[in-house]
């Protein structure tokens, strides 16, 4: 298979506020806009893309209707020190503080309107003991 674009899709009761939320503290625009759904991409990448959907919507067969759970979205980003305290001036829940994680990453985990895990995340050197599984140039240094 050849993926032309890939992208979440966030099901929830509230397409408006979520795509606000995207927006405003994350640098997302719309697309395309409905009331039941918004397709999102973020104004520095135009390959970083989200969209929203409302749970309920007849488009989503019954047995996958209901609102997202159990999803974390992972921002990579240069400087993560600054984006939390962006984040965090703004007003954004946190779950996990800003800490470095012997597997190779700084990161910082905040929560959406929703209740999805949005984790801020810098790579950085691993410890020894995590090197190994990092497969041919993907070791963070």
């Amino acid at each position: 298979m050849r993926t032309t674009q890939y992208y979440p899709v966030i099901q929830t009761h509230d397409v408006t506020g979520t795509s606000a939320f995207y927006c405003r503290h994350f640098g997302f625009r719309a697309l395309f806009e409905s009331d039941w759904y918004v397709h999102l991409q973020q104004d520095a990448d135009p390959a970083v893309n989200l969209a929203i959907l409302q749970h309920d919507h007849e488009t989503i067969p019954p047995e996958g209707r209901g609102e997202s759970r159990g999803l974390i979205l992972n921002f990579e980003v240069a400087d993560v020190d600054a984006e939390d305290a962006r984040l965090r001036a703004a007003g954004l829940s946190v779950v996990k503080s800003l800490r470095d994680e012997p597997f190779g990453q700084r990161h910082v985990i905040f929560r959406d309107p929703n209740g999805i895990l949005i984790d801020v995340i810098r790579p950085i050197p691993p410890d020894a003991e995590f090197t190994d599984g990092y497969v041919g140039d993907a070791l963070p240094t």
